[in-house]
């Protein structure tokens, strides 16, 4: 199966994870999504959890950082809603 194809295939059957659900969540109500860089507790969000949410397009990059360009700023996607809209809340 071709990168692309699994890829996709994944992103259309994987469900978000408690901790994915719980960021991905934060940015229904914040202006176009925009995603939180730390949790309720004031940590950074897991790097992990930020690119399992990118791998699987429930979130995309939206602007680079000026002042921490090692920090990505993210927004939640369609698919994210989707996603997110298909689970239970934790």
């Amino acid at each position: 199966m071709p990168k692309s194809a699994k890829t996709t295939a994944k992103a259309k059957y994987s469900m978000p994870t408690e901790p994915q659900i719980k960021w991905l969540v934060r940015g229904l109500s914040q202006p176009g999504g925009k995603l939180p860089l730390f949790d309720e507790e004031g940590q950074k969000v897991s790097e992990r959890t930020v690119k399992s949410c990118l791998e699987n397009g429930w979130a995309e990059p939206w602007f680079n950082n000026p002042l921490k360009p090692d920090w990505m700023i993210c927004k939640l996607t369609d698919t994210g809603r989707a996603a997110i809209g298909d689970c239970p809340t934790p």
